[in-house]
């Protein structure tokens, strides 16, 4: 008796859902990357001084989703910084080199999401804050002079993982890969000219391109916020909250 009362409100439960048709629906969420960074110079190569070496990075910040059935456009503001490391590789020794670049940035993703995995690609821009060096070891030079660098260096972004928690919009988890090639030069031309501050670090040979890199994770945390859909089959579409 309890079976057959139970299998109707189950089927009635069911149907109310699928009537639910979402046209598109937004989320919100929190974000944190940590991975490998460096800043690449192919001037830094040819110096006979200094050879890379690669450093770690974290940025947290959060995000606003609109998307449409398994894709969407995402909206994301991180911050934090992003290191250069540069070792020593003189005959004399000497402390490798960091260069430190604070930066809030916006990034405007396209995503695909389905079969409980996503891949998203888009631009980066990045509002650069305090720069600085310091030999490893030691105390942080003060902030470079704001004018050696790019005020809003683009930056392309591309990266894919999977729903670890839920994915049914109400909420959700994704844990993935991201990877970052800043294709703006970060060092202007004042920065390059400068006898205090060529690039990264001081440098023999030509002035070359300083290109921020970023490879690592990314974890995300997605709350549903609702969506225009029709609540029941032939009504009006309506903001439905989750």
């Amino acid at each position: 008796m309890k079976k057959s009362i139970l299998l109707p409100i189950l089927l009635i439960f069911a149907v109310s859902l699928g009537a639910q048709k979402m046209d598109f629906w937004l989320d919100a969420g929190a974000k944190i990357q940590y991975g490998g960074t460096m800043l690449f110079n192919s001037a830094i190569g040819d110096d006979p001084n200094y050879d890379y070496t690669i450093t770690t990075s974290t940025k947290i910040g959060g995000k606003i989703g609109i998307n449409w059935n398994y894709t969407g456009v995402s909206f994301e503001v991180m911050t934090g910084k992003t290191k250069g490391l540069f070792q020593n590789t003189t005959a004399a020794g000497g402390p490798d080199t960091e260069v430190s670049v604070s930066s809030t940035d916006i990034y405007v993703l396209f995503r695909d999401a389905r079969k409980k995995g996503y891949f998203e690609l888009g631009p980066k821009v990045s509002f650069l804050g305090d720069v600085t060096t310091k030999d490893v070891g030691g105390s942080p030079s003060p902030a470079i002079d704001p004018d050696f660098y790019q005020k809003n260096p683009m930056a392309a972004v591309i990266g894919f993982g999977t729903y670890i928690l839920g994915n049914d919009g109400a909420f959700s988890g994704i844990l993935g890969l991201r990877f970052e090639y800043g294709f703006t030069d970060i060092v202007s031309d004042a920065g390059r000219t400068s006898e205090t501050m060529r690039q990264p670090v001081n440098y023999t040979g030509d002035a070359g391109s300083t290109n921020p890199i970023f490879a690592g994770l990314v974890f995300e945390l997605n709350w549903g916020i609702g969506g225009v859909g029709q609540a029941r089959c032939g009504e009006k579409s309506k903001f439905i909250w989750f």
